[in-house]
């Protein structure tokens, strides 16, 4: 339960179970609890540099890519909430679901 918990807000609950005393040790709440903070990281970076490409490309276009960037910005938002909730599930299934990029990442720190 404390693995789904730590993708519950993000870097806040991730940071919360890396310093909780008795999950601090298990390495299956830590695996989960660093993901979740790289998960939100490498999101936010995505956001972000979407965003500025969203300005950049609107600009040149003078306001032709804004509506070509709302349906796109939707369906990134439902696609990372669905990613953060198979993420949540799969560790309260007691899963070591490991993303591409950030799992291997997230093993290592956690010492799997």
């Amino acid at each position: 339960m404390a693995a789904a918990l730590s993708y519950l807000a993000g870097l806040i609950t991730g940071i919360i179970f890396l310093v909780i005393d008795p999950f601090k040790t298990d390495r299956f709440v830590r695996f989960h609890a660093f993901q979740s903070i790289f998960f939100n990281i490498a999101w936010i970076g995505l956001w972000i540099a979407w965003m500025i490409v969203g300005f950049v490309l609107g600009a040149v276009t003078k306001g032709l890519f804004f509506f070509i960037q709302m349906p796109i910005d939707l369906l990134i938002m439902v696609a990372g909430f669905c990613l953060w909730a198979y993420l949540m599930y799969s560790a309260y299934q007691g899963k070591t679901f490991k993303l591409p990029v950030i799992g291997a990442i997230a093993a290592k720190q956690a010492g799997l």
